[in-house]
């Protein structure tokens, strides 16, 4: 996978993880000025299922952004782990592993973004013998 296919596909991610919490949060606050959902009163919580019927389609669609751009983005990591498995110098391969591993994988995503050396199959590495006979 490229380095140009791995930043889009992140930034793809990024974009739909917000675009999905948006979705979410707008969605909660229609079902509450609504009367979907009923905070307090009586009971803790109140849930009203015909008008929250119409609410929960944006709730599923919120949801399935966020699934899809966690999706994106588990791919996009794993793509610049195995990119960056190919330089010489693995300190790029151990700080994605790491960052990712301790769930601070998004900050070495952004990193391998915008600092990481693009190295992609079939590309020579520098410093490597040339094929004899090209």
């Amino acid at each position: 996978m490229s380095k140009p296919l791995i930043t889009r596909l992140f930034i793809a991610a990024v974009l739909a993880v917000v675009a999905g919490f948006v979705i979410g949060i707008v969605a909660l606050m229609a079902a509450l000025l609504g009367g979907a959902i009923t905070i307090g009163a009586p009971d803790a919580l109140s849930v009203h299922a015909v008008p929250f019927a119409r609410v929960l389609m944006w709730f599923v669609i919120a949801s399935l952004l966020i699934a899809g751009g966690a999706l994106a983005a588990l791919a996009s990591w794993i793509g610049a782990l195995l990119n960056t498995w190919q330089l010489e110098d693995k300190t790029w391969f151990a700080a994605l592993l790491v960052l990712g591993v301790v769930s601070l994988g998004w900050v070495a995503m952004i990193a391998y973004v915008i600092w990481a050396p693009a190295t992609s199959l079939g590309v020579e590495r520098p410093g490597a013998a040339a094929t004899p006979g090209t």
